[in-house]
């Protein structure tokens, strides 16, 4: 079984309920009631760079490459992650939205996903397109990485993204991080609006955000226009 496939192996254990537990949320679910769209603001938390990394067939791809009229859902994982809480978690809850967006026309064309690899010395653009054919995505998800290990640091700076590669005796590389779970959402301005962690990361709270900043940026570009 391939890394990929291992992967989704847990996303899919991780995203439906046990049977003897069928009561049990499931992965992203919420809690709370949400807001309507646009009933609320969201300011800038902090602005990113449209970085160059690579796509899954090893081809140069812009991170966000965001047109004025869409926004980006960013995470970061890698596919030797085995936390449940983590990489995992974060597909099966990816893979609800990736389903979501596609199925309404308006986000569909508005609403970009990219899940990037923090560890590219496995994860090559090989490895992400075996990702991508076990996510099976229908929006516009793409699977990115980089060419080298210092290549993606300035990124995952950028993002404010941890990932401490573990070590053993001897400072002996074990491949696994120490990291939280972030999923980002950046408008096209490259600000990010919004960070969501382990414990409000839903499809829904995710969608209603970014219709709340696809709103104020469809306004501003009619007000730009004077339409």
């Amino acid at each position: 079984m391939t890394r990929a496939l291992a992967l989704l192996a847990i996303v899919a254990t991780f995203a439906a309920p046990a049977l003897a537990h069928e009561a049990a949320p499931r992965a992203g679910a919420v809690a709370f009631a949400l807001p309507e769209p646009g009933s609320y603001e969201l300011p800038p938390i902090a602005h990113v760079a449209d970085f160059a990394l690579q796509d899954e067939t090893g081809a140069s791809a812009s991170l966000l490459d965001l047109a004025p009229d869409q926004v980006a859902i960013v995470s970061f994982v890698y596919t030797h992650c085995s936390d449940g809480r983590g990489c995992p978690a974060a597909l099966a809850v990816l893979q609800r939205l990736d389903r979501a967006v596609a199925a309404d026309a308006t986000l569909a064309s508005r609403v970009r996903i990219a899940t990037v690899s923090f560890d590219p010395a496995h994860d090559t653009p090989v490895r992400m397109a075996e990702l991508r054919r076990a996510m099976a995505p229908r929006s516009q998800w793409r699977f990115l990485t980089a060419p080298t290990p210092l290549a993606i640091a300035p990124v995952l700076a950028a993002f404010g993204q941890d990932a401490l590669p573990l070590v053993g005796d001897g400072e002996h590389a074990l491949g696994l991080y120490r990291h939280v779970l972030k999923v980002f959402l950046v408008d096209a301005s490259g600000a990010v609006r919004n960070v969501y962690s382990s414990g409000f990361l839903s499809p829904e709270l995710v969608l209603v955000d970014a219709r709340t900043v696809l709103q104020t940026e469809i306004a501003t570009l009619a007000g730009a226009t004077g339409r």
